[in-house]
């Protein structure tokens, strides 16, 4: 990728016309990585669209994280001024043909055979005081749903939980 990059910009300083372009896509290529590094993750579809006269205008795909995007427009704008740029305001477009990423997959967790008896052993050990009686409960439906879900899982059928829960 870093070829074809270098032969854009080359390609900009050959023509005069273009060439004029170079200075400032440079520095919406700066901004936009001071404002990535600005914002939390979820806002990575997110984009600069213009800057000029202290106006930043961005753009999100959805107007729920445009949403989300202006409650971080106190701290983004604070966080650009300490980091030199002149930001006065920042407005906020929905371009709705920019499409956020998928969320990452849920992560499949399960307990082994050991964790499970040794759940059943701490169940087992508990008191039967009202103090840790919610303790055992929850540890007794706990085993009680992994039981369940791995005598499914044997029988071929499909669990009506997700895995993480």
């Amino acid at each position: 990728m870093a070829k074809s990059t270098k032969g854009a910009a080359d390609f900009l300083r050959s023509n005069s016309t273009m060439a004029a372009l170079l200075p400032a896509l440079a520095r919406m290529g700066t901004l936009q990585q001071s404002v990535a590094a600005s914002l939390p993750a979820m806002f990575a579809a997110c984009q600069i669209l213009q800057f000029e006269a202290g106006v930043l205008v961005m753009s999100a795909p959805n107007a729920a994280l445009a949403a989300r995007l202006k409650q971080q427009t106190p701290r983004l704008q604070d966080r650009l001024l300490k980091d030199g740029w002149q930001v006065n305001s920042i407005r906020i477009k929905v371009q709705v043909g920019k499409t956020a990423p998928p969320p990452p997959p849920k992560r499949v967790l399960e307990l082994t055979e050991g964790a499970l008896s040794s759940f059943a052993e701490l169940s087992s050990t508990l008191a039967s005081d009202p103090r840790s009686q919610g303790l055992k409960d929850a540890i007794d439906a706990m085993i009680r749903r992994r039981d369940g879900r791995r005598s499914s899982k044997q029988a071929g059928e499909s669990s009506p939980f997700p895995e993480g829960s």
